[in-house]
């Protein structure tokens, strides 16, 4: 952007954003029920290339518009006690700390940047201009060679600002030249956002003389933080000396302004809670929506504090959202990563357990309203408890409010001491050390049943047997992990008189299982006479929790196969696996049961061959031209600018307020899906209250970034995912309901979503299914297809690429989309969510060779694997983008989400709180490395340069003698060899 003058600047005043459609706290609610985004939503540090600003002295117009395009970074722009010391010596009604540093030129130019001019400091008793009252003991700046008004003095304040707060500015400055009488003199703010123009705001202005300093006053506040806040002092024509004596920049409100910024330190044991023990008695503590009393004791004697002399109460809570509140406005920095730390209790109305959460209220800037869930604890009137979490806020917003919540109305919320401080850092992480991992060697006792029963026993008050007659060969998705394998015996355990669905036959496997290996589960069950479809299930019991390890539906008398996997991550005391699941009084058979642990690293030398086979084409390039006789022997340098593969990654409209988020998204994802902001109870909370604007900054910001997205989703079958005013409709308003959502957002978006969902989850939901018929379903498509026919029509399920599932299996997603195509809905794509534990290739990819059948693109629309260890994790997401990307039906892969405290899930995330790439993200970055092409090397003598490239943008260059040559080309699919004609005459 181009800088103006004085005169210019009403033509760049900021236009005020629109105000954000609110949600009532009853369709917050009714989100909370929802398994998606948390509340919380979605800080990846990008490597930026500041231009470090060595020499001010451009002469140009276009050197100085570019030094615009790029970032400053100043020497030195830590402010530290030194200089908070020094700046502190300033007089007057500045009692606040001066964050200009060296604001009196004590220190010469050090921190200040002649813009595009030249400057230098005058002495203090110099005399240098004797127009000038009181320039005695005073050292001043001289701005000089000025060729444009707006160059001047600049220093980058970015560091020490914050949104949200009000600075006080006051300049001595005067000028020096051939003018007659005043000149103006300007201060200004540059504001630098990624990915957008640079903006200017203009603070003040003040005529100055030859005879005398004048005091320039004025303020400013910013809505939201820039990535980059330069100051300037300028104004004057061109031709007139600039002199600036001192410079003040101050927050009336010093508390304010230090409990704001973004820099300001904030060390691990400041607690920003007020009287955090009631040892102030309530002060700082309210209601909300209820009142709330202070106790020593309480029911007789029987509560007393844990810890301190008092506690507080929430009373008279009508809503299960009433609670005790703290407006901790000020005092929580943007960016920072925070844990939540609370005592709480519940008491009275018979309730003895309930979910308690706590939860941030935000109010932004632009009076955008959002909660954020930070924890959540299941809270007895037995005993005091602990609730634990972490939150994250991205912008700089007007007001913030921490609360618990949850109880049903009439319980009492009991609160001892709420500490909420800057989370410390993770020590960082060591990969698991395993010995003797065993890959392949089956861990279970007496597989074969050769010796009877030995090893076994049954669980629970049954009988078992072996008997003869079961497969002799291994599972496929065992045998595509082991390879050729000896043939299984035959035997099988029948397992008779079973009184509960729990009873099986059990092993104990405590000693065999070794931590953070992934276990495969393969096994040939089969099930007696039954009157319908029973659920068979491999699990363990890892002391008192449940693992699956997979399971099946059957409703027939065949046997078959059952495929799986588990992980253990804590020591156990015990480990236990079983076989159980059909109804009381079904026989279980269960032969060639196997648990071994899988070798990935085989497994993706064999992904990375199809990989190649897949995604990569041989490419010729042939150089031709004037100078083509003697290119021979010259270099070529080859490099790919995007893989045209679809990668991509959830994002919420409030990740937009993190610049840092924004930047790792842009760099490294191509598609996006929204995470919220498009769904329904999202888009019309309210009936009739219609809210698109988070969605068409979301768009907006994409289509600026050449990012597809995905449309998810048009409806949701869950019904704990349906907006209670929609629930309570009749059947005709319902359908009225469903036809005008469709029409809304088909039209507003028409041709703007290459892809949709139209009705999620549907083989685990049926609310509309119910409500309004079978035919819903297929309408839906129908409609959706009559309104936009360009983009294709996605189905969308979870759990089918596991085995975990009965409800999703392959099978059966291939039987639902089959009965909606033949009812005449236009399902065009496949969508397979990928939220998974301990991921297995063969298990992944057996899903989409059956669903491959179909013939539709299948996309993974929602992944995301979770470990607390990074290592493991990372592994995890190798393992599925591997086995997508290598499959030929997989056409795209989107993550759920990558940046910490903005997931569904906890230690899924590829990016820290505060922007640091763990293992998962360097993991995920390696494979977008491995998955693109940067071939060197020189030309033939046929004039040719030869290599195998992945499928997307390139960019070549040559140089010769005389020139260097660039050429851009794009290597597209094709069973062929590509040639791509290059003139460089």
């Amino acid at each position: 952007m181009k800088r103006l003058c004085a005169f210019s600047f009403a033509r760049r005043l900021f236009k005020p954003r629109t105000t954000q459609h609110t949600h009532s706290q009853e369709s917050k609610e009714k989100m909370e029920q929802s398994p998606i985004f948390d509340y919380q939503e979605l800080k990846e540090s990008m490597e930026k290339s500041p231009m470090i600003n060595a020499n001010n002295n451009f002469d140009s117009q276009e050197s100085r518009e570019s030094m615009e395009k790029s970032p400053l970074v100043t020497v030195n722009n830590n402010f530290d006690s030194q200089s908070a010391k020094e700046n502190g010596k300033e007089t007057g009604s500045y009692a606040a700390t001066n964050i200009i540093l060296n604001h009196e030129f004590s220190d010469g130019l050090h921190s200040w940047h002649p813009n595009c001019c030249d400057a230098f400091v005058v002495p203090a008793g110099s005399g240098y201009h004797k127009g000038l009252a009181s320039e005695e003991g005073c050292c001043y700046a001289v701005v000089s060679n000025r060729k444009e008004c707006w160059q001047g003095l600049e220093q980058d304040i970015t560091s020490r600002v914050s949104a949200g707060s009000t600075y006080t500015v006051s300049a001595c400055v005067g000028a020096s030249g051939t003018f007659q009488g005043s000149v103006e003199v300007l201060t200004t703010l540059k504001l630098v956002y990624q990915n957008s123009e640079t903006s200017y705001l203009f603070i003040a202005k003040k005529s100055a003389s030859k005879e005398c300093w004048g005091i320039l006053e004025g303020s400013f506040s910013l809505s939201n933080m820039p990535d980059q806040v330069i100051f300037y002092i300028e104004g004057p024509p061109a031709g007139t000396d600039l002199l600036i004596k001192s410079v003040v920049i101050s927050c009336p409100s010093s508390t304010a302004c230090d409990s704001s910024g973004t820099s300001s330190v904030c060390t691990d044991d400041d607690n920003i809670i007020i009287n955090p023990q009631f040892d102030d008695g309530l002060n700082s503590w309210s209601g909300r929506g209820c009142k709330v009393a202070l106790h020593n004791s309480m029911a007789d004697g029987k509560i007393t504090p844990m810890s301190g002399k008092a506690f507080a109460s929430a009373t008279e809570r009508t809503q299960s959202w009433n609670g005790i509140q703290q407006d901790v406005t000020g005092r929580v920095k943007r960016k920072l990563a925070y844990e939540v730390t609370a005592v709480v209790r519940i008491y009275g109305n018979n309730v003895t357990s309930a979910d308690l959460r706590s939860t941030i209220y935000v109010k932004a800037a632009d009076n955008r309203e959002r909660y954020i869930g930070i924890a959540s604890v299941q809270a007895t009137d037995k005993d005091w408890v602990k609730l634990q979490g972490k939150f994250l806020i991205n912008d700089s917003p007007s007001q913030v409010v921490v609360f618990l919540e949850g109880p049903p109305a009439g319980t009492d919320i009991l609160l001892n001491s709420l500490v909420i401080k800057h989370a410390a850092k993770a020590p960082p992480p060591s990969p698991p050390v395993i010995e003797d991992a065993g890959f392949g060697i089956n861990i279970i006792t007496n597989t074969s049943l050769n010796d009877g029963t030995n090893g076994w026993f049954p669980l629970g008050n049954c009988t078992m047997s072996v008997q003869t007659g079961s497969p002799h060969i291994m599972p496929p998705m065992a045998r595509d992990s082991l390879g050729a394998h000896e043939p299984l015996s035959g035997h099988y355990i029948l397992v008779a008189n079973r009184s509960q669905n729990w009873m099986g036959p059990a092993q104990i496997i405590t000693d065999k299982v070794k931590l953070y290996l992934t276990y495969q589960v393969s096994a040939w069950v089969k099930i007696g006479k039954t009157s319908g479809p029973q659920n068979v299930n491999v699990a363990l019991g890892v002391d008192s929790q449940w693992v699956n390890g997979g399971q099946a539906e059957i409703n027939d008398d065949k046997w078959h196969e059952i495929g799986g996997s588990f992980r253990i991550e804590k020591q156990a005391t015990k480990v236990m696996v079983y076989v159980q699941g059909p109804a009381a009084g079904v026989d279980l058979m269960v032969a060639g049961l196997q648990i071994f642990p899988v070798d990935r690293l085989a497994r993706f030398r064999h992904l990375k061959r199809q990989t190649a086979k897949l995604h990569k084409r041989d490419v010729m390039l042939k150089f031709s031209g004037s100078d083509s006789g003697s290119l021979f022997g010259t270099f070529v340098r080859v490099r790919q600018l995007q893989n045209s593969f679809p990668f991509g990654s959830a994002i919420t409209r409030t990740n937009m307020d993190n610049e840092d988020f924004n930047a790792f998204f842009v760099k490294n994802f191509n598609w996006a899906v929204f995470g919220n902001e498009l769904k329904w109870y999202w888009t019309e909370a309210q009936q009739g209250n219609l809210n698109y604007k988070d969605a068409d900054e979301l768009l907006d910001f994409c289509t600026k970034n050449n990012i597809q997205v995905r449309g998810h989703c048009i409806f949701w079958e869950v019904v704990g995912t349906v907006q209670a005013w929609v629930q309570s409709l009749n059947k005709n308003d319902l359908m009225t309901a469903v036809q005008n959502r469709l029409t809304g957002l088909l039209t507003r978006y028409k041709g703007k979503f290459p892809h949709y969902d139209v009705n999620n989850e549907m083989l685990h939901g049926s609310f509309y299914q119910d409500r309004l018929g079978k035919d819903i379903r297929v309408n839906m498509f129908k409609t959706a297809n009559q309104l936009d026919p360009s983009p294709i029509l996605f189905v969308n399920d979870y759990h089918v690429e596991d085995g975990c599932d009965t409800r999703s299996y392959p099978e059966k997603y291939i039987e639902h989309i089959l009965d909606l195509q033949e009812h005449g809905a236009p399902v065009g794509g496949i969508g397979i969510q990928g939220h998974i534990d301990s991921p297995v290739g063969p298990i992944v990819c057996s899903a989409l060779d059956k669903l491959g059948i179909l013939g539709l693109p299948i996309w993974f629309t929602e992944v995301d694997v979770s470990s607390d260890n990074e290592y493991v994790r990372a592994d995890d997401l190798e393992v599925m983008l591997r086995e997508a990307y290598a499959h030929p039906a997989v056409e795209g892969i989107i993550l759920w989400g990558f940046w910490e405290l903005f997931m569904s899930r906890s230690n899924a995330h590829l990016v820290n709180a505060e922007g640091e790439l763990n293992e998962a993200g360097k993991r995920y970055l390696a494979l977008k490395h491995e998955w693109s092409s940067h071939p060197h090397g020189h030309i033939d003598e046929q004039g040719q340069f030869s290599f195998s490239g992945f499928h997307g943008s390139y960019e070549v260059e040559v140089v010769t003698v005389s020139k260097k040559i660039t050429k851009k080309f794009v290597v597209d699919k094709g069973d062929n060899a590509l040639v791509i004609s290059i003139d460089i005459s």
